[in-house]
C-alpha cells in the first residue's frame, strides 16, 4: 500500500508515521500574544478582518495564549464541558504539548484556567472527550502516552491560571488518534491505536468507563477488508445506542467507523462479541475520514479529506448516506462547498452540520431537508487563501446552551462564535 501513498497523506490522516514528515512536525515559531477578546458582529462579510456570513465574532484567543508563560505551539483538536453545578462552560484544547482549559463564563473574555501537560512528548494529533465529570485525552504519533484521565470538577476552585496533573492514565493503548465515548453506556472507543499496547489492529479498542479513573478493556474489533491495509484501521467512530428507523436493531449499541476506505456499521452491544453489519464504499473517495449521524440517526453526514487535495473533485465535498437500513448503506447525494479547501471534523446539533474545512474556516449547513444540505453560514478563520492547504480549522464544538460553539484553527488559535439568528 505505501507504494502510493506519499508521506504527506500519512501526516494528515496518522496511520503508519515513520519517516519524514511535513512542515507540520516542526512548526514555526508562533507569538505568544494575549488574549483578543471582543464581541464583533458579521457585517459587510467581514467581523474583525475575518470573512464571514451569518457568524459573529464572541472573542478570539491565540495559540500561545492557551498557556501562558510557555513557548507557543499548534492548536489541533477541541471539545467542550459544561459544570453541572455551576453552569460554566468550558472549552478543551488540543496544543501540540498537551490540553488547555478555557473559562467561557464571560464569552467575550475567555480565559485559560489549567494545563494538562502531554504524558509524554509533543504531537500535532491530540483528542479529547468527555465522560462523567472526566476529561480523557489520547495523543498519535507518541508512543506510550496513553489515555489521560482528568477529573474536571477540579475546576471549580481554581481562581487562577494553574497546571495539572492528570488523576490517572489508561495504559492499555499507547500512540492513539481517535478516541470517541457512548456517554449513554459509558463506553469509549480508541481507534487509529498504534506505537504498543494492544492496537486491536487500529480498530475499535473499547474500554469500560464504569469506574471513570480506573477503566478496563472491554475488547477489540475490526472492520476486516477496510481501511488501506484491509485490516479494519479506523480513523473515528461514533457509537451510540441506536433509536433510528432500522427496527432490527433497536435499542443495540451501534458504531458507524469511517475507516479510510469505506464507512462502515458495527453492533457492539456484546463487547466480547461485536460484528460488522455493512460497509459502504464508493470509487472516488480521498481518505474517509469522519463523520456524525443526523439526531433521527437515519443519515450519516461524511467528510473525506483527500479528495480536494488529489483533485477527485473541484470543490469541498460532503457525502450523504442514508442509513435507514443498517445493513445496506446507500450514498444518496454529496454536497459541495464554494471553495475548493480541505474539509475536516464535522458534528451534527439540531438540524445544523458545523463543519470544519481547514483554509475555510467553520462552514455551517442546514440539513432540514437532510439530503439536501444547504448554506446557512461561515467563518473564515485564514482570511488569506481557501487553498487545499491543512493550515487552518481543524475542529469545532456546538453544543453549548448558551448558543456557542468553538473553532480551533492550526496557527490562528481558538475562535468563540455564535450563529446570527
Amino acid at each position: 500500500m505505501a507504494v502510493f501513498v506519499p508521506t504527506l497523506i500519512f501526516t494528515a490522516c496518522g496511520e503508519g508515521l515513520t519517516g519524514p514528515v511535513d512542515r507540520h512536525t516542526v512548526p514555526p515559531p508562533l507569538s505568544a500574544a494575549p488574549v483578543l477578546a471582543r464581541t464583533t458582529a458579521c457585517q459587510s462579510g467581514s467581523a474583525g478582518g475575518f470573512p464571514c456570513d451569518g457568524v459573529d465574532l464572541v472573542a478570539r484567543m491565540t495559540a500561545g495564549a492557551l498557556r501562558p508563560g510557555r513557548v507557543a505551539t499548534h492548536v489541533n483538536d477541541v471539545w467542550g464541558w459544561t459544570d453541572p453545578q455551576t453552569g460554566v462552560e468550558y472549552a478543551l484544547v488540543g496544543r501540540d504539548d498537551g490540553l488547555s482549559i478555557v473559562d467561557l463564563s464571560i464569552p467575550h473574555a475567555p480565559r485559560p484556567i489549567a494545563f494538562l501537560a502531554s504524558h509524554t512528548g509533543s504531537s500535532i494529533w491530540r483528542d479529547m472527550k468527555v465522560h462523567a465529570d472526566h476529561a480523557y485525552v489520547v495523543a498519535d504519533n507518541i508512543a506510550g502516552h496513553g489515555m489521560q484521565i482528568l477529573d474536571l470538577t477540579r475546576l471549580r476552585g481554581l481562581t487562577e491560571f494553574t497546571e495539572l496533573e492528570a488523576d490517572a492514565r489508561y495504559a492499555r493503548v499507547s500512540a492513539v488518534h481517535n478516541l470517541a465515548i457512548n456517554e449513554e453506556t459509558g463506553f469509549a472507543y480508541a481507534v487509529g491505536s498504534n506505537g504498543g499496547g494492544d492496537t486491536c489492529g487500529g480498530g475499535l479498542h473499547m474500554i469500560n468507563l464504569s469506574n471513570p479513573q480506573r477503566p478496563s478493556f472491554a475488547g477489540c474489533h475490526a472492520a476486516q477488508g477496510t481501511g488501506r491495509q484491509g485490516r479494519g484501521y479506523t480513523h473515528d467512530v461514533q457509537c451510540v445506542v441506536y433509536r433510528g428507523p432500522d427496527d432490527a436493531y433497536a435499542g443495540r449499541e451501534i458504531c458507524v467507523g469511517s475507516n479510510q476506505t469505506a464507512i462502515t456499521v458495527s453492533d457492539v452491544t456484546d463487547k466480547a462479541n461485536p460484528r460488522t453489519l455493512s460497509t459502504g464504499a464508493y470509487a472516488d473517495y480521498g481518505y474517509v475520514h469522519q463523520g456524525w449521524l443526523s439526531e433521527d440517526q437515519r443519515y450519516f453526514y461524511q467528510n473525506d479529506e483527500l479528495d480536494e487535495l488529489n483533485n477527485r473533485v473541484s470543490r469541498t465535498r460532503m457525502l450523504v448516506w442514508d442509513l435507514a437500513d443498517l445493513d445496506d448503506p446507500i450514498l444518496v447525494a454529496e454536497h459541495l462547498g464554494p471553495t475548493g479547501a480541505i474539509d475536516h471534523n464535522l458534528y451534527v446539533h439540531g438540524d445544523l452540520i458545523y463543519h470544519s474545512n481547514y483554509a475555510f474556516g467553520v462552514r455551517v449547513l442546514d440539513i432540514s431537508d437532510p439530503a439536501r444540505p444547504v448554506e446557512r453560514g461561515f467563518f473564515d478563520t485564514v482570511a488569506g487563501h481557501d487553498n487545499a492547504t491543512w493550515d487552518g480549522s481543524w475542529s469545532t464544538y456546538p453544543w453549548f446552551e448558551s448558543g456557542l460553539f468553538v473553532v480551533t484553527s492550526w496557527d490562528e488559535g481558538l475562535f468563540v462564535l455564535r450563529l446570527q439568528q
